[in-house]
């Protein structure tokens, strides 16, 4: 095998806490992650001479050890018996630095492909522990589907499908930076915290509006202030008919569940008009199969 195409899906999450910060810096989290069906497409191709080649249809996206997907090639060079070189073409449509894991799924896409290409033999578990090392989200990236997340984000527990439903995603014209938000994060301010155990019993009976009704996430009260534009989208969002809307990971995507298609194509009708929103997507849950 010479050549492989894969799909790197987005995610989002449908719930996120924040418990404590720990004292290495990081966040100690409890999150309900879903994969949904937009995707980047990934083409990779075998070289015979050494080296890690990145082509990309983003101009500004960088084609060296600052893009994740270079150094997911490079962390499966330098680990197993992999001879030659790799081309990597990666087409950009997961909207960048959203709070929708694009790069982290980019990454995992490679470390499966090549897992695959190379006939190397890695199990899910042990990619997943190769991923880590790259960002949180790998691990989840590789596994997808609905997902329970905790630690700091590396301990996953698969759950049931979420019950499907029509998913409008948007994201506005500015780019916010995770570091700033949980640098900005007082938990002690924090009054309500996501049901995150009312999410898990609504997963498990199949209750869309349970769910939705229980979604929550703690980061809101950083990034909506500082950008309030991402309220007024989650406004526009349910007035459409949402069965809720919520901001995914740091920001600043909006995703709203709905239960007809009707009523998320009159929402993303909405977002057009206003022009409050460049990328605006309607999509549903993925679940894959292992």
């Amino acid at each position: 095998m010479n050549r492989m195409k894969l799909k790197a899906y987005a995610k989002i999450n449908l719930g996120l806490d924040v418990l404590k910060k720990r004292e290495d810096g990081y966040h100690e989290v409890r999150m309900i992650m879903q994969t949904v069906g937009i995707y980047d497409r990934i083409c990779l191709t075998k070289k015979q001479e050494p080296g890690i080649q990145i082509q990309t249809n983003l101009f500004y996206l960088p084609t060296d050890s600052e893009n994740i997907v270079y150094r997911a090639a490079e962390l499966m060079m330098k680990e197993y018996p992999i001879k030659g070189g790799i081309e990597i073409n990666l087409q950009k449509y997961i909207p960048v630095a959203a709070g929708l894991a694009g790069g982290s799924s980019d990454a995992a896409a490679v470390l499966y492909g090549m897992n695959r290409m190379y006939q190397l033999g890695l199990s899910l578990k042990e990619l997943m522990e190769q991923g880590v090392k790259l960002g949180a989200d790998v691990p989840y990236c590789l596994l997808r589907g609905t997902a329970l997340s905790e630690g700091i984000g590396e301990r996953l527990t698969p759950l049931l499908a979420a019950p499907d439903c029509w998913v409008l995603v948007a994201k506005p014209p500015i780019s916010v930076s995770t570091k700033f938000v949980y640098e900005n994060l007082d938990l002690k301010k924090i009054e309500q915290h996501p049901d995150i155990d009312g999410m898990l019993k609504a997963i498990e009976t199949g209750d869309l509006y349970y769910l939705a009704d229980k979604m929550g996430n703690v980061l809101e009260t950083v990034t909506i202030p500082n950008y309030p534009v991402i309220a007024e989208m989650k406004e526009q969002i349910q007035r459409s008919g949402a069965l809720n809307v919520l901001m995914s990971g740091s920001g600043p995507t909006v995703f709203g569940l709905f239960d007809c298609r009707e009523q998320a194509e009159q929402g993303y009708k909405l977002l057009k008009q206003s022009e409050i929103s460049r990328q605006i997507y309607i999509t549903r849950f993925y679940q894959p199969i292992h």
